[in-house]
Parts: structure tokens; C-alpha cells; sequence
């Protein structure tokens, strides 16, 4: 990797001293020089070059912020231009289609990051507003279309298309499927997609044809070009979450099927703020064996707001101290730090591993922690379908941070777990939610109203 992700020829200057950068450029003409902002190979992330090889669609999955308009607008310069102003390019006929109209215009032309920003003087196009049109002095044409008005590409022909953020159309698989009767024109027919991730059936399907090919990027590969302001703030509201990992890392987070917990419902439980809560406890469940080849200690800390009756409760899941353990003694002890940094109520822990030996360990650490045994009689799949109930109605509720937990609970399915491994974290938050929620409602009973 060169440095700062840039292609050879930017990251060799970049990384010389100030005199060399000064004789590299003494040593440009001045119509080099006028030339060189232009040259976007030159330039570019290595997420923003196409690959090679015979492909049809390139799809650029990236965070917000990466790049990828930047690098769209680049791609169709690279489609339209000669090797001088008038000289035909590769493609003469282009689609450009966004969400809406309004987005294709200003984001995708006249955006800062836009075909109009990123093109010389010399190769500028006309807008045309009447037609929705761009025309290049070569004569080459692009035309603006809205994913909203499919019936719209009911005739067009290109032999380039650009579509930006495909995965936020509400019509995407009927409008995707016009656009390839539009890709027509030319010997190579080519289209490139820039989107952010959504786990969405077209941009599922177009990943998993031979002829997509992707590159990937996250925010934070382009934060040279981002403000400082912008990167603290997603930082302090999406990191370490799952709508983190999709926004600003740009991973594809797709659900298995059968999902407990589909990204839909773990992203509405996600909040900021917490209110005081009623009960605190820490939920463990230890490994089998207690060697550093063992499955992880799940340890979950979640609290409670038990104000009016059992449905009217919020349950708030407060952190994944979960840790890998050399010896049932560290996990322990980290399960007990959890209890003390949260002001715990209660210790809760499985086990049908361990019998009375868990609580022994738990009580090497600290002989008068709250502690409280729980065995498990059914499967996990039955133990966790009615804590998924209470998210489903939208009575749990996530702190940030909880990515791990969150990428574990939706592989757990109706049909079991779809992961490698034990689902500790899962176990352990289910373990939490059961002691905080579940167990208080059976045997809960309305206040009686005295009568005078």
C-alpha cells in the first residue's frame, strides 16, 4: 500500500522532501502544470480506478464521504474524452440516474465532486436544462433520469451508465432491470455504480453476477479531503455500531434467513441518551473449558426502567465487556469489574457448564457480589425468541458500541445459530434480558387501588 492510499505517481511526491517536490515541479511546463489537477489516475484512491479485465458493472461500495462521487463523475470524464477536446471517446451515449432527478443534477453534475467540477476547460459540457442533457464538445451527450420514473428508460440507449446510490432506490430491481435493456450501444457496454451498502435484493443480486466487479472504501480513506468537524462527530455517533459498519465503513450487512434480529430492528434500537434506571445487572455465560482455546465469556451489562406495567418497561443494554480468558479466574474478574463499573444490582450467571464451581470463581474475586445461578432447560433458539419478541415491539433499546454483539445476534435464526462458534454474547444478553424483563413480568401483579 503507498502511503496515504495514493497511486504511485501522487504517493512518490507526496513522499519526498519539500526540494523535490519543488524541482518536480520546476520541471513541468506550464501547460503540464495547468494539466496536472485534471489527471485523475494520477490522483486517485485506489478505490476510484476501475479494475481491469472484461467486466460490466463496476460497483464502488464505500462510506459516506469515500469518495465514490468523486470517482463516478471521474469514470464517465474517462468514458466521454479523447486524447483532445473534440477527439471521440469510448462512449457517446451516457445514463446518469440517481434517486430523484433533483439528486442526479446537483450531486451527480453540478455537485462539488460533480462532472462539472471535475472537467478542464477545454472538455467542459453544456448543460442543456431543457433536455436534462450534458454535451461535450466532442459531441458526446449524457442524459439525467430518476430511479422514481423507470418507465422513463423505456426507450434511451447507451453505452455508459452512471447510477449513484442505487441501493437507496425505492424501485431499484425495476429500475436496474430497464437499465440493461438501455446498455446497448457500443462494443462494451459498461455501467458504474457508487453506493453505500444497504441490504437491498439488487445490489445483493448485482454483487453476486461474474460480471460485477467492486472496489471498497471507508470513510476514513478519504479523510484528507473531509472535515475534521464531520469525522469527529460520525465518530462519537456511529462507531463501534452496526449502522457504523454500513454508513461509514461501507460493509454490506445482509441478514440470514430466519433472523432473530434483522438489521431493521437492531438499527431502531440503537439510542443515544439513557435515563436513570431502576435495576443494573451483568449477565455471564462462561465457557466450557477455561483455556485461551476456549469460546469466549460472554458478559453482557443491560438495565431496566420499570415504571408502570410489565409493557410499558425499556430495557437498555449498556456494554459487551465480553473477553476471550486465559483461565475461569479472568473472566471472573472481568464480570465483576462490569458489575462495579456500572453500579450492578446483581450478577447473573449460567450454569449448566460449570455447576457451583462458576460461583466459587465468581467469588475468589469478590465473596459478597450479588450473585444469582440460572440453568438453562431449553434450546438457545427457544431461550431467545421471546427476548427478540421485546425488540420487535420495541422495548430494548442499544447504547453505542455494540457492533460485536450486534453482528451475533443477527446470526442467530429460528433454526439455530449461523455462525462459527458459540453465540456467548447472545447467551449472555438473553441471560441479562430474561432476569430484567422476562422473570419480574410472570410474576408481576397491578398495584390494588384502596377504596374509601
Amino acid at each position: 500500500m503507498t502511503p496515504c492510499g495514493l497511486t504511485s505517481g501522487a504517493a512518490l511526491i507526496a513522499s519526498g522532501t519539500g526540494e523535490q517536490q519543488a524541482t518536480f515541479l520546476a520541471g513541468l511546463t506550464d501547460r503540464e502544470v495547468r494539466a496536472l489537477p485534471y489527471l485523475f489516475d494520477f490522483w486517485a484512491l485506489p478505490h476510484q480506478l476501475p479494475p481491469g479485465g472484461d467486466w460490466r458493472s463496476w460497483v464502488i461500495l464505500g462510506g459516506r464521504g469515500a469518495g465514490k462521487t468523486r470517482a463516478g463523475a471521474e469514470w464517465v470524464r474517462s468514458m466521454v474524452e479523447g486524447p483532445v477536446p473534440r477527439a471521440k471517446g469510448r462512449a457517446r451515449r451516457v445514463g446518469i440516474i440517481a434517486e430523484t432527478y433533483d439528486q442526479a443534477r446537483e450531486v451527480m453534475v453540478f455537485g462539488d465532486s460533480g462532472i462539472m467540477a471535475c472537467a478542464p476547460a477545454d472538455r467542459k459540457p453544456h448543460w442543456i436544462a431543457g433536455r436534462k442533457a450534458l454535451v461535450w464538445p466532442n459531441g458526446a451527450e449524457a442524459l439525467l433520469y430518476s430511479a422514481f420514473d423507470p418507465e422513463a428508460l423505456r426507450g434511451p440507449q447507451f453505452d455508459a451508465v452512471w447510477a449513484d446510490e442505487l441501493a437507496k432506490w425505492k424501485q431499484g430491481q425495476k429500475t436496474w432491470d430497464m437499465v440493461q435493456f438501455c446498455l446497448r450501444l457500443g462494443e462494451d457496454p459498461r455501467a458504474c455504480i457508487t453506493t453505500t451498502p444497504r441490504n437491498v435484493p439488487v445490489l445483493r443480486d448485482m454483487l453476486e453476477r461474474d460480471s460485477t466487479v467492486t472496489t471498497h472504501a471507508t470513510t476514513y480513506d478519504n479523510a484528507a479531503n473531509l472535515a475534521p468537524g464531520f469525522l469527529e462527530e460520525v465518530r462519537r455517533r456511529f462507531g463501534g455500531t452496526r449502522k457504523g459498519r454500513q454508513e461509514l465503513d461501507g460493509v454490506l450487512l445482509t441478514d440470514a434467513p430466519g433472523a432473530l434480529w434483522t438489521e431493521a430492528i437492531l438499527t431502531e434500537a440503537l439510542v443515544t441518551t439513557v435515563p436513570d434506571l431502576d435495576r443494573i445487572v451483568v449477565a455471564v455465560d462462561p465457557p466450557t473449558t477455561g483455556h485461551r482455546g476456549s469460546d469466549a465469556c460472554g458478559i453482557v451489562v443491560a438495565g431496566v426502567v420499570m415504571q408502570g406495567p410489565p409493557q410499558a418497561w425499556r430495557a437498555f443494554v449498556l456494554e459487551d465487556a465480553t473477553v476471550q480468558a486465559a483461565s475461569p479466574l479472568d473472566w471472573a474478574t472481568a464480570a465483576v469489574a462490569a458489575l462495579r463499573r456500572h453500579g450492578g444490582d446483581r450478577l447473573v450467571a449460567e450454569v449448566n457448564q460449570g455447576g457451583d464451581m462458576v460461583e466459587a470463581i465468581v467469588r475468589q474475586v469478590d465473596p459478597l457480589v450479588p450473585y444469582r445461578k440460572v440453568t438453562a432447560t431449553r434450546g438457545k433458539v427457544a431461550r431467545a425468541e421471546p427476548v427478540a419478541a421485546l425488540y420487535e415491539q420495541g422495548r430494548v433499546c442499544h447504547v453505542h458500541g455494540l457492533a460485536a454483539l450486534e453482528d451475533q445476534m443477527s446470526l442467530m435464526t429460528t433454526s439455530g445459530f449461523a455462525g462459527t462458534g458459540s453465540p456467548d454474547r447472545v447467551d449472555a444478553l438473553v441471560w441479562a434480558l430474561h432476569d430484567l424483563m422476562i422473570a419480574p413480568a410472570q410474576g408481576w401483579q397491578a398495584p390494588r387501588v384502596r377504596r374509601l
